[in-house]
């Protein structure tokens, strides 16, 4: 894998692992000159949910990085479970729920493609630059 283009991390199944993450990215986007705010937002807010709601036991969960050629980020997290993410509609004083409609919004698309043999799936964030 060429460093300058890609970057991964796999991280065990603890919340605690979402600061890792945020660090991986920082430290990749940085090599890369780029702006880390939003995808920093964007891998903590899937990689929550693939911790939470897609995975179990000592399940892994991958992170992977590419710069894509028209200077755009491919961000995707890769877990153990099939179950697809969707966007929930909460109440206003709901005080989780929302991670994907930020991703939504702050993104200029996302979407998930499974895995074969029902290993997991595979949920992917493009950022713009």
């Amino acid at each position: 894998m060429d460093e300058s283009t890609h970057g991964e991390i796999v991280i065990k199944r603890h919340l605690e692992a979402v600061a890792e993450v945020r660090r991986f990215v920082r430290l990749t986007l940085g090599r890369w000159e780029m702006e880390d705010y939003v995808p920093c937002l964007v891998a903590s807010e899937l990689v929550t949910n693939a911790i939470r709601y897609a995975t179990s036991g000592d399940d892994e969960v991958t992170v992977r990085l590419e710069r894509a050629e028209d200077g755009a980020l491919w961000l995707e997290v890769q877990d153990s479970t099939c179950e697809m993410p969707r966007i929930q509609r909460q109440e206003p004083t709901s005080e989780s729920g929302r991670g994907l409609f930020v991703i939504d919004h702050v993104t200029r698309c996302w979407g998930v493609r499974p895995l074969a043999g029902n290993a997991g799936k595979i949920v992917f964030a493009i950022v713009d630059p």
